[in-house]
């Protein structure tokens, strides 16, 4: 039955990227038929990245109230909808509508079952699991592309994924007995049912800003390394413009295998290690970003960040029960995820300002200054907790 629900949970988790680059693929279509401007996929996505804060930090009082298992179903539930509302969508604020239950169901699974995983199974299986959302981030956009391509619309690219939503809801509320929920344990006698932390409550723990500001580096890192890969290359190596998307995908590449990989040296290595390993990989290709060299330096430099980001998210999530108790794992995970969420949300655009004041040349600088910070609190929050 254990090994039963972890292919559930593996399932779960490539379902929880299968929705995540939709938009991005398919918003050059979809902007066009909706008549509204390019830029205005920032605001859909804002939208449902505030939607995932808002429920990240409410993750802990909804899983001590309902479950892991329920909480996981119904998030799923609630994306599916969201999809199903998107493929249906004829005007833009149709879809402003649909991304609240999108943006309040994804971060509500995320942390929950982060936290689950966390708790019951060892870090391998942490890395394995963000390996297998890498594998569903993929397949999306690819079935998306596949529609478009044969003469389908976006809109049966959305119904598509939400179809495959709604099979995932019905296992998950199928597996329900599977799940060993934390709530359901007796309090020892005369201690009574531990009752939801407030935000309050987490920021005052020792190592909790750090672990926050550590999170919200990493997200930066990653999603600003993403985001404008393709740009630096193309304006600063003189590299062509398809030849340049072309590389930065390769950095997402790195961070599939990369945690494929890192499940294995899991078993050697424990989440410090892994984390500290990860930061050497990042500053190994940031350094090499620096060099003004031919296009397969650079690629190689993408590359070594995307395999050293690999193992940090998930082995920060991975120690939270030893750093902060089990018992108040679920709420610091929550807030963990609501800083990861700002982070993505707010320092991609914020180095987009920068680039178009100065230099998108300040890419390796920018990148170099946040891992700085992240390495720093890792550190701080290794100290505090011991």
């Amino acid at each position: 039955m254990v090994q039963l629900l972890l292919a559930i949970i593996y399932l779960a988790f490539i379902s929880l990227g299968l929705p995540d680059s939709l938009l991005g693929s398919a918003w050059p279509v979809m902007h066009t038929q909706l008549q509204v401007p390019l830029s205005y996929a920032g605001i859909v996505s804002m939208i449902i990245a505030f939607g995932t804060v808002i429920s990240s930090l409410q993750s802990d009082r909804m899983t001590l109230k309902f479950g892991t298992g329920r909480v996981t179903a119904v998030s799923v539930g609630m994306t599916a909808l969201a999809l199903f509302g998107f493929s249906i969508s004829t005007r833009f604020w149709m879809l402003c509508l649909w991304a609240v239950p999108y943006g309040l169901g994804a971060g509500s699974v995320d942390a929950s079952l982060n936290n689950y995983v966390a708790l019951h199974y060892e870090s391998r299986h942490m890395s394995w699991l963000h390996c297998m959302w890498g594998v569903g981030a993929s397949v999306g956009p690819y079935i998306m592309g596949y529609t478009l391509t044969h003469g389908g619309m976006w809109n049966r690219g959305y119904r598509i994924i939400a179809l495959m939503q709604v099979v995932m809801t019905m296992i998950l509320f199928f597996s329900l007995p599977l799940w060993k929920e934390r709530k359901d344990a007796p309090a020892a006698p005369g201690e009574e049912p531990r009752k939801p932390m407030a935000l309050a409550d987490v920021l005052r723990m020792k190592g909790a800003k750090e672990v926050m500001l550590c999170f919200f580096c990493y997200c930066a890192v990653e999603s600003t390394t993403g985001l404008w890969a393709s740009s630096f290359l193309n304006l600063t190596r003189g590299i062509a413009e398809e030849t340049a998307a072309g590389y930065a995908s390769m950095f997402f590449i790195g961070i599939t295998l990369g945690r494929a990989v890192s499940g294995f040296l899991t078993i050697r290595l424990d989440d410090t290690q892994m984390v500290r390993l990860g930061e050497a990989l990042v500053l190994a290709g940031i350094v090499i970003l620096f060099i003004p060299a031919g296009a397969h330096l650079s690629l190689a430099g993408l590359i070594l960040i995307g395999l050293g980001c690999a193992p940090i998210y998930p082995c920060i999530i991975h120690s939270t029960p030893a750093h902060f108790g089990e018992d108040k794992s679920q709420a610091v995970i929550g807030v963990q995820m609501a800083s990861a969420y700002i982070g993505t949300m707010l320092m991609p655009p914020l180095f987009g300002l920068l680039a178009g004041a100065f230099s998108v040349s300040l890419y390796p600088v920018y990148l170099l200054i946040l891992l700085a910070l992240m390495a720093f609190m890792h550190e701080r929050l290794n100290q505090v907790t011991e």
